[in-house]
């Protein structure tokens, strides 16, 4: 099972257990946060309605916040 969520402007593919560098997310390491939008849910069946993904959210845990290069 994969979701697709929204998160930093950003669009990921995320599943069980997935290491995800993502941008722009607020909160200190080893704080649970819930990734809303979720885009797409694929399980048993493919969920795209909006409707139905209204009530749905991806449970994280904030490992580490990084820098990138400066430019």
């Amino acid at each position: 099972m994969y979701a697709i969520v929204k998160t930093g402007g950003k669009q990921y593919k995320v599943a069980e257990g997935d290491l995800v560098k993502g941008e722009k997310i607020e909160g200190e390491p080893g704080a649970s946060v819930a990734l809303t939008p979720v885009l797409l849910v694929d399980g048993a069946n493919v969920t795209s309605k909006s409707e139905d993904l209204a009530k749905v959210s991806v449970a994280a845990e904030i490992v580490e916040h990084t820098k990138g290069p400066k430019i």
